[in-house]
């Protein structure tokens, strides 16, 4: 039994001419594994950011390296505040000196002493509260301040607050974020080992496709796929191997194909696998590899083909893992987003969470929206705050799979569930904000 076979037949309820989007997900995850981490690379960290961590960071420091106060104020043995003191009650201390960010306060302190201190300035030996300037009154060497306005410890950063020495600061298979580039900054790494990373190739198909430049003819259209896809993948982060446009035949498909598994990790293809007269490209993927040929339970996107195309023998990877999408520009990138880019992500080596689809953001919708129970819908929404209330969504005129200016005017998808039938307005619906997306 092929690899697809196996893992359709373990699935509950499997049926290849309607499956829901959570079974198509359930397929993939299955299918897709990590790649190896053999040729893992250790990387400048300015280059680092999107890039998978091969290993746990284990902290050479802790951080903070020492306690330090956490604002401008005046530093003192908490000791000194009293238990029950009246609301009114003021503690006046000696000022013995200051003590400033980068640098150690050595000098003496008596045991009704202060310090005045700099925000990140080290806590002197023996204190371990800071009461902030503003609540300070100020006479030659003398502070007084109210005593019931904090407690013991307060406004004091403890060292390894954030991170202890020894400690994994990131995990394997985390996928270096700005705030992550941060982190290991803080602890005085310059350079970090992740995953290489991911190849993919990608190309159209299609006899009515133009490339940019080709002089138009009747009954064409240019190719905006593989640019959508381009940006797609590089904002992933993947290496990509663009094979441009692929006709309409068979042997040129085959070819195509071939190449794209020597070169790459994954293949990522648009149009040719719905069943229509002249889609050679499921016949070709099938003769080729061990695949599958779906038709989803959504809209748009409903026509997505799956599966292992054979690597030579001289390849580290047995398979590159294909993912043939719709032709239609919108169902290619709705695809993409709900499948494809999971995916890409465990081959990449992410982590479980990290690989999750994105978190949804919870709207009221504008108006009422069609919708017919039996399908996931992914309709393109235009989200606006609304002060005191829940964000709003307001569904785009045009829904059509081909109208990619729709796109563009949206800036996020309202994802309706497989039962979910028409909303009203005012209704809450939840929708995938494309920040960060493409």
């Amino acid at each position: 039994m092929s690899r697809i076979a196996a893992i359709a037949a373990d699935l509950a309820d499997y049926d290849a001419g309607d499956l829901d989007v959570d079974t198509v997900a359930a397929f993939l995850a299955r299918l897709v594994a990590p790649l190896a981490v053999a040729d893992a690379e250790e990387v400048a960290l300015r280059d680092a950011l999107g890039r998978v961590l091969a290993d746990d960071l284990v902290s050479p420091v802790s951080v903070p390296p020492h306690d330090n106060s956490a604002m401008d104020g005046y530093a003192f043995d908490g000791a000194l505040l009293p238990a029950d003191a009246p609301i009114d009650h003021s503690l006046t201390l000696r000022v013995a000196g200051t003590a400033l960010a980068g640098s150690a306060w050595r000098g003496a302190l008596g045991p009704n002493d202060a310090v005045r201190i700099m925000t990140g300035a080290m806590m002197p030996a023996g204190l371990d509260t800071v009461i902030p300037q503003e609540f300070c009154k100020v006479d030659g060497d003398q502070v007084c301040f109210p005593a019931r306005v904090l407690g013991r410890g307060d406004n004091r950063r403890l060292a390894g607050e954030d991170l202890m020495q020894g400690q994994p600061a990131l995990r394997r298979g985390e996928r270096l974020s700005p705030a992550a580039l941060g982190m290991v900054a803080s602890l005085g790494l310059a350079r970090v080992t992740v995953r290489r990373r991911l190849r993919v190739a990608y190309f159209s198909t299609g006899d009515e496709i133009l490339c940019l430049g080709d002089t138009p003819r009747e009954g064409a259209v240019y190719d905006s796929n593989r640019y959508t896809l381009f940006g797609l993948l590089t904002r992933l982060g993947c290496e990509v191997v663009d094979l441009g446009l692929v006709h309409d035949d068979p042997a040129t498909l085959a070819a195509t194909l071939q190449r794209a598994a020597h070169e790459a990790d994954a293949i990522v293809t648009s149009g040719g696998v719905s069943a229509g007269a002249a889609d050679h490209t499921r016949d070709v993927m099938q003769q080729l590899g061990d695949m599958a040929f779906w038709r989803v339970a959504m809209r748009p996107g409903r026509p997505l083909a799956v599966g292992l195309i054979p690597r030579p023998r001289e390849a580290t990877a047995t398979s590159a893992v294909l993912f043939g999408l719709p032709g239609n520009p919108v169902a290619a990138m709705v695809a993409f987003l709900a499948f494809v880019r999971p995916a890409l992500l465990r081959l990449m080596g992410c982590h479980d969470e990290a690989c999750a689809p994105p978190p949804l953001l919870r709207a009221r919708s504008a108006g009422p929206i069609r919708k017919k129970p039996g399908r996931t819908e992914y309709q393109r929404g235009v989200v606006r705050q609304v002060p005191g209330s829940l964000p709003e969504v307001r569904v785009a005129a045009h829904q059509g799979s081909g109208v990619l200016s729709s796109m563009l005017e949206a800036n996020g998808l309202v994802v309706l569930p497989h039962e979910q039938g028409h909303v009203d307005a005012g209704q809450e619906v939840d929708v995938m904000v494309f920040e960060g997306l493409i």
